[in-house]
Protein backbone atom coordinates (compact mmCIF):
# COMPACT_ATOMS: atom_id res chain seq x y z
CA UNK A 1 0.00 0.00 0.00
CA UNK A 2 1.37 3.64 -0.86
CA UNK A 3 2.68 5.95 1.72
CA UNK A 4 3.30 10.07 1.71
CA UNK A 5 1.06 12.07 0.62
CA UNK A 6 -1.48 12.39 -2.11
CA UNK A 7 -0.27 13.02 -5.51
CA UNK A 8 -2.67 15.40 -7.31
CA UNK A 9 -3.33 12.49 -9.69
CA UNK A 10 -4.86 10.68 -6.84
CA UNK A 11 -6.62 13.90 -5.83
CA UNK A 12 -8.13 14.11 -9.16
CA UNK A 13 -9.62 10.26 -8.72
CA UNK A 14 -11.07 11.28 -5.94
CA UNK A 15 -12.64 14.32 -7.42
CA UNK A 16 -14.45 11.60 -10.53
CA UNK A 17 -14.91 9.42 -7.76
CA UNK A 18 -17.29 12.20 -5.61
CA UNK A 19 -18.72 13.45 -8.75
CA UNK A 20 -19.80 9.52 -9.40
CA UNK A 21 -21.39 9.17 -5.68
CA UNK A 22 -18.90 6.39 -4.93
CA UNK A 23 -18.35 5.88 -1.12
CA UNK A 24 -15.09 6.90 0.38
CA UNK A 25 -14.14 3.27 1.09
CA UNK A 26 -14.79 2.57 -2.89
CA UNK A 27 -12.71 5.32 -3.70
CA UNK A 28 -9.94 4.32 -1.33
CA UNK A 29 -10.00 0.73 -2.66
CA UNK A 30 -9.08 1.98 -6.44
CA UNK A 31 -6.55 4.31 -5.22
CA UNK A 32 -4.99 1.36 -2.68
CA UNK A 33 -5.01 4.04 0.18
CA UNK A 34 -6.60 3.26 3.87
CA UNK A 35 -10.22 4.64 3.75
CA UNK A 36 -9.29 7.18 6.36
CA UNK A 37 -6.60 9.20 4.05
CA UNK A 38 -9.58 9.45 1.43
CA UNK A 39 -12.07 10.92 4.49
CA UNK A 40 -9.54 12.76 5.85
CA UNK A 41 -8.42 14.64 2.38
CA UNK A 42 -12.36 15.50 1.35
CA UNK A 43 -13.50 16.78 4.75
CA UNK A 44 -10.30 19.23 4.69
CA UNK A 45 -10.53 20.54 1.83
CA UNK A 46 -14.14 21.84 1.45
CA UNK A 47 -16.53 17.87 1.76
CA UNK A 48 -17.87 15.71 -0.60
CA UNK A 49 -19.75 18.55 -2.39
CA UNK A 50 -17.49 21.24 -2.58
CA UNK A 51 -14.08 19.06 -3.06
CA UNK A 52 -11.98 20.30 -6.09
CA UNK A 53 -8.37 18.09 -6.72
CA UNK A 54 -6.71 21.38 -7.72
CA UNK A 55 -7.53 23.44 -4.64
CA UNK A 56 -7.00 20.95 -2.29
CA UNK A 57 -3.59 20.38 -3.95
CA UNK A 58 -2.67 24.04 -3.53
CA UNK A 59 -3.94 23.61 -0.29
CA UNK A 60 -1.79 21.15 1.38
CA UNK A 61 1.28 22.81 -0.49
CA UNK A 62 0.80 25.42 1.27
CA UNK A 63 0.01 23.87 4.91
CA UNK A 64 2.84 21.97 3.96
CA UNK A 65 5.33 25.11 3.04
CA UNK A 66 4.31 27.26 6.57
CA UNK A 67 4.07 24.04 8.65
CA UNK A 68 6.71 24.22 11.88
CA UNK A 69 9.01 21.69 12.96
CA UNK A 70 7.20 18.52 14.46
CA UNK A 71 8.93 19.00 17.53
CA UNK A 72 7.17 22.50 18.64
CA UNK A 73 3.82 21.77 16.87
CA UNK A 74 2.79 18.30 17.26
CA UNK A 75 0.09 17.24 19.52
CA UNK A 76 1.74 15.25 22.56
CA UNK A 77 1.63 11.33 21.76
CA UNK A 78 0.46 9.59 24.87
CA UNK A 79 1.49 6.71 26.63
CA UNK A 80 -0.47 3.42 24.54
CA UNK A 81 -2.26 0.76 27.05
CA UNK A 82 -3.55 -2.41 26.18
CA UNK A 83 -1.16 -2.74 23.33
CA UNK A 84 -2.53 -0.12 20.85
CA UNK A 85 -0.26 0.66 18.19
CA UNK A 86 0.92 4.26 18.70
CA UNK A 87 0.68 5.36 15.33
CA UNK A 88 -2.77 4.19 14.06
CA UNK A 89 -3.98 5.17 17.23
CA UNK A 90 -2.45 8.73 16.13
CA UNK A 91 -4.10 8.23 12.55
CA UNK A 92 -7.56 7.08 14.01
CA UNK A 93 -7.86 10.25 16.03
CA UNK A 94 -7.30 12.14 13.46
CA UNK A 95 -9.70 11.01 11.05
CA UNK A 96 -11.98 10.77 14.14
CA UNK A 97 -12.13 14.62 14.61
CA UNK A 98 -12.14 15.40 10.21
CA UNK A 99 -15.26 13.30 10.42
CA UNK A 100 -16.50 15.34 13.89
CA UNK A 101 -15.67 18.79 11.89
CA UNK A 102 -17.68 17.72 8.68
CA UNK A 103 -20.47 17.25 11.14
CA UNK A 104 -20.15 21.30 11.80
CA UNK A 105 -17.46 21.46 15.06
CA UNK A 106 -15.12 23.91 15.17
CA UNK A 107 -11.67 22.25 14.92
CA UNK A 108 -10.63 22.85 18.68
CA UNK A 109 -13.94 21.44 19.93
CA UNK A 110 -13.86 18.62 17.45
CA UNK A 111 -10.35 18.07 18.75
CA UNK A 112 -11.35 17.85 22.53
CA UNK A 113 -13.85 15.80 22.07
CA UNK A 114 -12.10 13.21 20.10
CA UNK A 115 -9.31 13.10 22.87
CA UNK A 116 -12.28 12.71 25.68
CA UNK A 117 -13.75 9.80 23.58
CA UNK A 118 -10.61 7.87 23.10
CA UNK A 119 -9.40 7.91 26.23
CA UNK A 120 -10.15 4.84 28.37
CA UNK A 121 -11.12 6.97 31.04
CA UNK A 122 -13.67 9.03 29.53
CA UNK A 123 -12.61 12.45 31.61
CA UNK A 124 -9.27 15.16 31.27
CA UNK A 125 -8.42 18.32 33.10
CA UNK A 126 -7.89 21.40 30.93
CA UNK A 127 -4.64 21.54 31.54
CA UNK A 128 -4.01 17.59 30.45
CA UNK A 129 -6.32 18.52 27.61
CA UNK A 130 -4.07 21.71 26.91
CA UNK A 131 -0.81 19.13 26.78
CA UNK A 132 -2.22 16.47 25.00
CA UNK A 133 -3.42 19.02 22.10
CA UNK A 134 -1.00 21.46 22.08
CA UNK A 135 -3.04 24.46 22.48
CA UNK A 136 -3.36 27.31 25.07
CA UNK A 137 -6.06 26.71 27.88
CA UNK A 138 -7.73 29.79 26.87
CA UNK A 139 -8.90 27.64 23.57
CA UNK A 140 -9.22 24.53 25.53
CA UNK A 141 -11.56 26.86 27.73
CA UNK A 142 -13.36 27.70 24.63
CA UNK A 143 -13.97 24.89 23.36
CA UNK A 144 -15.39 23.23 26.31
CA UNK A 145 -17.97 26.07 27.01
CA UNK A 146 -19.53 25.19 22.99
CA UNK A 147 -19.31 21.70 24.27
CA UNK A 148 -20.74 21.69 27.38
CA UNK A 149 -23.34 24.21 25.57
CA UNK A 150 -24.24 21.63 23.15
CA UNK A 151 -25.03 19.15 25.94
CA UNK A 152 -21.87 17.04 24.65
CA UNK A 153 -19.44 17.25 27.67
CA UNK A 154 -20.45 17.83 31.44
CA UNK A 155 -17.94 18.83 34.31
CA UNK A 156 -16.98 17.49 37.43
CA UNK A 157 -14.96 17.87 40.76
CA UNK A 158 -12.17 15.93 41.42
CA UNK A 159 -11.09 14.78 44.66
CA UNK A 160 -8.17 17.17 44.36
CA UNK A 161 -10.66 19.70 43.36
CA UNK A 162 -9.57 20.06 39.77
CA UNK A 163 -12.17 20.58 36.81
CA UNK A 164 -12.77 17.59 34.94
CA UNK A 165 -14.30 17.16 31.55
CA UNK A 166 -16.62 14.28 31.02
CA UNK A 167 -18.04 12.18 28.19
CA UNK A 168 -20.29 9.36 29.36
CA UNK A 169 -23.39 7.34 27.56
CA UNK A 170 -25.93 9.35 29.23
CA UNK A 171 -24.55 12.26 27.79
CA UNK A 172 -25.03 11.44 24.23
CA UNK A 173 -28.36 10.39 24.65
CA UNK A 174 -28.86 14.03 26.50
CA UNK A 175 -27.32 15.96 23.21
CA UNK A 176 -29.46 13.11 21.16
CA UNK A 177 -32.53 14.78 23.05
CA UNK A 178 -31.15 18.58 22.84
CA UNK A 179 -30.73 17.92 18.99
CA UNK A 180 -34.04 16.66 18.83
CA UNK A 181 -35.24 19.79 21.00
CA UNK A 182 -33.98 22.42 19.34
CA UNK A 183 -35.93 23.61 16.51
CA UNK A 184 -38.90 23.92 19.03
CA UNK A 185 -38.68 27.64 18.92
CA UNK A 186 -38.65 27.57 15.43
CA UNK A 187 -41.99 25.51 14.91
CA UNK A 188 -42.94 28.29 17.77
CA UNK A 189 -42.49 30.75 15.31
CA UNK A 190 -43.46 29.23 11.95
CA UNK A 191 -47.27 29.10 13.36
CA UNK A 192 -46.72 32.48 14.44
CA UNK A 193 -46.20 33.54 11.07
CA UNK A 194 -49.44 30.88 9.49
CA UNK A 195 -51.67 33.29 12.05
CA UNK A 196 -50.00 36.68 10.67
CA UNK A 197 -49.98 35.55 7.02
CA UNK A 198 -53.35 34.61 7.20
CA UNK A 199 -54.61 30.37 7.50
CA UNK A 200 -55.95 30.23 4.18
CA UNK A 201 -52.67 31.33 2.45
CA UNK A 202 -49.77 29.66 0.56
CA UNK A 203 -47.25 30.80 2.58
CA UNK A 204 -49.26 30.55 5.71
CA UNK A 205 -49.79 26.51 4.34
CA UNK A 206 -46.04 26.58 3.46
CA UNK A 207 -44.98 27.63 7.29
CA UNK A 208 -47.20 24.98 8.86
CA UNK A 209 -46.17 22.49 7.04
CA UNK A 210 -42.70 22.81 8.09
CA UNK A 211 -43.99 23.36 11.46
CA UNK A 212 -45.21 19.94 11.09
CA UNK A 213 -42.77 18.66 9.86
CA UNK A 214 -39.92 19.20 12.33
CA UNK A 215 -42.59 18.50 15.24
CA UNK A 216 -42.84 14.89 13.45
CA UNK A 217 -38.98 14.84 12.99
CA UNK A 218 -37.98 15.96 16.72
CA UNK A 219 -41.51 13.90 18.51
CA UNK A 220 -39.64 10.27 15.97
CA UNK A 221 -36.06 11.21 17.05
CA UNK A 222 -36.73 11.62 20.88
CA UNK A 223 -39.17 8.41 20.76
CA UNK A 224 -36.82 6.42 19.00
CA UNK A 225 -33.47 7.74 21.50
CA UNK A 226 -35.82 6.71 24.57
CA UNK A 227 -36.32 3.20 22.89
CA UNK A 228 -32.55 3.14 22.28
CA UNK A 229 -31.14 4.40 25.59
CA UNK A 230 -30.59 0.73 26.93
CA UNK A 231 -28.14 0.12 24.55
CA UNK A 232 -25.48 2.88 25.86
CA UNK A 233 -25.63 1.46 28.90
CA UNK A 234 -25.15 -2.87 27.96
CA UNK A 235 -21.66 -3.77 27.07
CA UNK A 236 -21.17 -4.94 23.70
CA UNK A 237 -21.15 -8.32 22.55
CA UNK A 238 -17.59 -9.81 21.45
CA UNK A 239 -17.63 -10.24 17.85
CA UNK A 240 -17.03 -13.80 16.68
CA UNK A 241 -13.83 -14.75 15.45
CA UNK A 242 -13.29 -15.53 11.61
CA UNK A 243 -13.80 -18.84 10.62
CA UNK A 244 -16.30 -19.52 13.73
Amino acid sequence: MPGGRLTQSERQQIALGLADSLPYAEIARRLDRPTSTVTREVMRNGGPTAYRADLAHRATEHRAHRRRPASSRAPQTAPQSHGRDAAAVAEYEETFTTVLMGSGLGKTPARVLTCLFTTDAGSLTASELASRLQVSPASVSKAISFLESQSLVRRERDERRRDRYVVDDELFFQATIASARANDHLVATARQGVAVLGPDTPAAARLENIARFLDFISESITRAAEQAREVLHTRPATPPEDGA
